[in-house]
Formats: C-alpha cells, sequence, structure tokens
C-alpha cells in the first residue's frame, strides 16, 4: 500500500495522540470504528501514514526514537495505545526562534521544557532531512505564539517542495502573501489552527450558528478554557496570544447573524490548572432575546482530553492534503482549511464546509481507487 510520509515539528501531546491513532487504527475493520470522520478517504486509511522525520528542541525527545519521544515529559495525553515498535526515525533538533515562551523556565521540569544544548539545524540542513527522507507533508505543532518558527518551518516547505499543514493560529494559509507562495509554487496547504472534533470553539460555533437560524438575537457570549498541559502553560504570557485570541473569536464571529461590539464578546485560553493536565474545561456563556425580545441565557461546560480531540481531525487533514499532491493541486485548500481549522483564509459555516470537503474528497474517489487495486 502507498504510505503517506510526514514530517512533524514539535513532538507534544497533539503528536502523541495522533501517532497513537495512527497504530490504534491500523488493524481495525470498518466495523469496529468509532471516532474518525472518515475511516477511508479515497482509498487511504489512518494507518496508512507514516512519520519519517520529527523536529523538537526538549533534550528529553531529541535523539531518541519517535516512537519513545510522544510518551516523553512534559506530555501528559491519555495513552490509549502504548504497544509502539521502534519506528527507526529519531527526532532531530529544530530551530528554537520563539518556540519558547521566556517564563517556562520558572516551571517545574515535568511541566515545561528543557532546551536540548544539541545544535539547531539550519534550514539548508531541515530542507535537506526532508528531501531525504522522503517527506511528502509537513505538520506544525509548535507552541501558540511562535511566529517566527512557523514562518521559518513554512519556508522549509516551500524549499523542500513539500505540503504544509498550519495547526497553529500563526496565520500562513490565511495570509495572502504567504498563500501566493504556496499557489505560485503549486504545493498544498491548510492552515490556520486546527479546529478539535468536538472542541469549544466547534460548539460555540454550532450554537452561533443556531441563535442565528431560530432567530435568537445573540447580544453577548464568552468562552473561558482551563486545561493544564504545556500548551496552557505556554499561553500564560498573554503576548504570545494575540493571534490564538484572534482566531477563536472570528470563529465564532463569522457565523453570527451581526458581528458583536468587542465588549460583548470575550473568546480565548483562560488559565492553567497544572493537575487537570491535558484534560480541557470549557465554559461556554450566551446571552440573547427571544420572540418578543423576552431574554433568555444559555450556558454550557465541556470537559474533553484536548491532544486526542484533535488527532482524528489532523488525520483527515492529512489525507486531503495528500489528494491534493495526487492530483498536482496546489495552494490553499479552501474546502479542508475551512472545516479543519478555526482560521481559514475565508469562513464558511460548518454545514457548507462540510460539503465543501465532501466534494473535494469524491473529485478523483473513483479514479484514485482504481489506481490503488492496480498497485496492489
Amino acid at each position: 500500500m502507498v504510505k503517506i510520509k510526514i514530517a512533524i515539528v514539535g513532538i507534544g501531546n497533539c503528536v502523541s495522540s495522533l501517532i497513537q491513532g495512527i497504530h490504534y487504527y491500523r488493524d481495525k475493520s470498518p466495523e469496529e470504528v468509532t471516532g474518525l470522520m472518515h475511516f477511508e478517504m479515497n482509498g487511504y486509511k489512518p494507518g496508512d501514514i507514516d512519520v519519517v522525520a520529527a523536529f523538537d528542541i526538549d533534550r528529553r525527545k531529541v535523539g531518541q526514537d519517535v516512537h519513545e519521544a510522544i510518551f516523553a515529559k512534559p506530555n501528559c495525553t491519555t495513552v490509549f495505545y502504548s504497544d509502539l515498535p521502534q519506528s527507526g526515525v529519531s527526532v532531530r533538533m529544530g530551530k528554537i526562534l520563539d518556540g519558547v515562551a521566556s517564563h517556562m523556565q520558572d516551571y517545574p521540569e515535568n511541566n515545561s521544557f528543557v532546551l536540548s544544548k544539541e545544535p539547531e539545524l539550519t534550514e539548508k540542513e531541515i530542507v535537506k532531512v526532508l528531501k531525504d527522507s522522503g517527506t511528502q507533508i509537513l505538520l506544525n505543532y509548535l507552541p501558540v505564539g511562535s511566529e517566527e518558527a512557523t514562518r521559518f518551518y513554512a519556508n522549509c516547505a516551500l524549499e523542500a517542495e513539500v505540503a504544509f499543514i498550519n495547526n497553529i493560529p500563526v496565520f500562513i494559509a490565511s495570509n495572502p502573501a504567504w498563500a501566493k507562495r504556496f499557489e505560485d509554487k503549486n504545493i498544498p496547504v491548510i492552515g490556520d489552527d486546527i479546529k478539535s472534533q468536538m472542541g469549544a470553539t466547534i460548539t460555540h460555533r454550532i450554537l452561533t450558528d443556531l441563535f442565528k437560524k431560530r432567530g435568537v438575537k445573540l447580544e453577548r457570549t464568552y468562552q473561558l478554557n482551563t486545561g493544564g498541559n504545556t500548551d496552557f502553560l505556554n499561553m500564560l504570557e498573554k503576548k504570545r496570544l494575540a493571534t490564538k485570541k484572534e482566531s477563536k473569536t472570528e470563529a465564532v464571529q463569522a457565523v453570527a447573524a451581526r458581528r458583536l461590539d468587542d465588549e460583548n464578546i470575550h473568546i480565548g485560553p483562560s488559565d492553567y490548572v497544572p493537575w487537570q493536565k491535558d484534560n480541557k474545561v470549557c465554559f461556554i456563556r450566551m446571552e440573547g432575546k427571544l420572540f418578543g425580545d423576552v431574554p433568555m441565557n444559555l450556558e454550557m461546560r465541556l470537559s474533553v482530553e484536548d491532544s486526542p480531540n484533535s488527532a482524528g481531525v489532523a488525520i483527515d487533514a492529512i489525507r486531503c492534503a495528500k489528494l491534493a499532491l495526487d492530483r498536482g493541486q496546489g495552494g490553499v485548500l479552501q474546502g479542508p482549511s475551512a472545516y479543519f481549522c478555526k482560521h481559514p483564509a475565508r469562513q464558511f459555516t460548518d454545514d457548507e464546509a462540510f460539503t465543501m470537503v465532501e466534494d473535494f474528497i469524491k473529485e478523483d474517489g473513483v479514479l484514485r481507487l482504481k489506481t490503488l487495486k492496480l498497485a496492489s
């Protein structure tokens, strides 16, 4: 079977869940599968994804086999599949730039980063690793606020001529200048800022859209989130949150009947609670008016394991990027970006984005299945 060869930047909790999931679903039959939006996508299954290169900056991960590194501290997500063979892929030292918040050194090692003393790879060296490993798609899982580092790796993807999936709220696919660079080189890009499978933002969007469709006037709303993983610890440095807050807020504003004034909408990370580990708790409140201007309010509490909640979405994004590569299609993949990400180049309702993704997948589905059958 044809493999989808990926490289990953940042071997944190989300990548731990992703790699566990690739192997968890590898030997399952369609009848056994739960938790995926698509088990098979034009012949590609989750188990067809193969990690061929990995980069990090933590000394507990650099130099380790990637299947060991995903369980190293400070990773703290649920282990649902631990029987992993050696991958044969060692985690390489990446480029630091602004990938680490300055306050992280003030926290215990088990909760924070421990910088490796290995020399940082240059852009030329990283591009060589991507080419030599046969990487087809590069996934960005750097910490929130890694503006310079994200642009560095996006440029590496362009130079190595590999697709780029930007899972964090630094604007690449939604930045016209960057989008044009990928379009000019006919390289697929999906982004920005991955939505969870059943997370705070997707739920908030659905409720906001429901208010609109049912004629309820939304007057004010908030979304407050707490968690205990390194993502929440990293986000205690408020200056790293500008694009994260914009990404989450715009995702909700985009589906509202009318845009709320800034003072009437607050969406963003709220606090770090160490004992929550990878569990994320979200509180949503929405206030509005019904028929006859009668007031109403809705309050919701959502508790999810944060990292597995994004892994299934990432598996679909990877396969969509591979389909684009198979078709010779470059530039921003609008449907997958709109459905899988909080801050795409253009916002659509989730119903519209879902339809766009299904149409994208089916575009050459019959041809792809025939090709796979001939190859096997």
